[in-house]
Parts: structure tokens; C-alpha cells; sequence
């Protein structure tokens, strides 16, 4: 039977935005929201909050996850990911381990387990959920999806853009510390898979600004008011 972990990384120091994780969602803190669907989904064994403080550890146990102090010199704001990754695996022996991202913080659970299901059915070593986008994209002033030439293309006519959302990131734990041994960094080890989330899991948390776009629409969903209406005149329009 396949072993798999949620890890849920948190800092208490952020460069764009101070104590992150604990900033109220809804009344809830943001990592709160990740360790509950996390739980939700079922995918998971056991879910463990890594974090590089101890006050981390009751808001784990609150919301009813185990908690893990990483090594210091993991807490920094230069850490890599890959080394954060490598030191979780060495310390919780498991077949997988996903990145459960707390700045994703509406994630729904089906949709956790079901990042979970893909990676496993398919075979992976490394996978990191995206959002399937169809706009037209420029890297730096070139045309990524679309020319220049000719008319301008419908959007439904563009092949997606893929940016990465973060907000489930997997490894198998064999590949990817062969691989960390082998050339020091390992995200995408083995054979990877990008997986597309919804529009709500892709509303990550970088800013103040996002926290309070990702707190009102919480309220709005938890008040009922998150239905479809539209102007009256739109029967006359049928």
C-alpha cells in the first residue's frame, strides 16, 4: 500500500508579507485552511505542518494536524524548496510526499484528493498543479501563444498558457532524493506531470491585497451568497 504525506510548510517571517499563515481568512488563520482540506480530502496518511517556528504548533494542533520543527538553518528567506523537501523526507519516512500550499488557502479537498489520485495513477515522480489559461501571452515583448501577423486570434483559438499555482506540489520520495544526491536539486525528478486546478485553488496569497480579495469572497461564500443572478432585462433578451 502506498504511503503518502501531506506537508504543509509554513514561516514565520515572509519578504513580501509579514506572518502570512497567520493572517484571518474568514476568521480562520490561512494555514488553517489548508491543514482542514488537507484532512478533508482523504488522500493523505498523515498531515504534518513543517514550520520554522514554534508557534506553528498549536495552530496545528488546533486544527488537527502533527507538527514539525524544521532545522534552523532551514527558516531563512534564502532557503531552497528542494532543501526543505529533502529534510521533511529524511525525517518522515513515506513513499510520497505533497506540498499541501497554505497560499491557496481555497482549495477545495475534492480537488486535493484528486491531484493525489493523478499522480499515483500515472505514474509520476514529480508533479506541480497549474492553471490552464487561455489569454494571449507575451514573454518579455515576444508572442508566446499567438503572432503578431494577421488577424487578432479568438482566445478559444489559443493554446492555454500554464502557469504554475503551487498549491499541490508531489514527489516520490525514492527518485527525489537520488536525484537531490545526485545534482543537489530535484522539483522535477523522474517523470513530471503538471495537473490544472480550478480558479478558486488559483488564487494564491503573495500580497495584502490578495488576502483581502481571498477573505471577502470566503465571506461571501460562507454567507450563501455565491450564486449566479443576473439583470432583469435579461429575460427580454432570450
Amino acid at each position: 500500500m502506498t504511503r503518502t504525506i501531506a506537508m504543509i510548510p509554513a514561516r514565520i517571517g515572509s519578504t513580501r508579507l509579514k506572518m502570512k499563515n497567520l493572517a484571518l481568512i474568514a476568521g480562520r488563520p490561512m494555514i488553517g485552511w489548508a491543514i482542514g482540506a488537507a484532512l478533508e480530502s482523504g488522500a493523505f496518511d498523515r498531515v504534518i505542518v513543517n514550520a520554522d517556528h514554534e508557534a506553528f504548533a498549536p495552530v496545528a494542533g488546533r486544527f488537527g494536524a502533527e507538527f514539525y520543527l524544521r532545522p534552523p538553518a532551514l527558516g531563512s528567506s534564502d532557503t531552497k524548496s528542494d532543501d526543505v523537501v529533502e529534510d521533511f523526507m529524511r525525517a518522515h519516512p513515506a513513499d510520497a510526499v505533497a506540498w499541501v500550499n497554505s497560499i491557496a488557502p481555497l482549495q477545495p479537498a475534492g480537488e486535493i484528493r484528486a491531484v493525489v489520485e493523478h499522480f499515483h495513477e500515472n505514474g509520476l515522480d514529480s508533479l506541480i498543479t497549474v492553471e490552464d489559461k487561455q489569454v494571449h501571452c507575451l514573454a518579455g515583448d515576444a508572442p508566446v501563444n499567438f503572432t503578431f501577423d494577421g488577424k487578432f486570434a479568438q482566445t478559444q483559438e489559443l493554446t492555454p498558457v500554464r502557469p504554475f499555482v503551487y498549491s499541490v506540489m508531489m514527489w516520490r520520495t525514492v527518485p527525489f532524493l537520488a536525484e537531490m544526491e545526485r545534482q543537489g536539486h530535484a522539483f522535477f525528478c523522474g517523470r513530471f506531470g503538471a495537473y490544472p486546478v480550478g480558479k478558486l485553488s488559483s488564487i494564491i496569497v503573495k500580497t495584502e491585497e490578495d488576502l483581502l480579495i481571498l477573505d471577502a469572497i470566503a465571506r461571501s461564500r460562507a454567507a450563501g451568497n455565491w450564486s449566479l443572478e443576473y439583470d432583469n432585462l435579461a429575460e427580454a433578451a432570450r
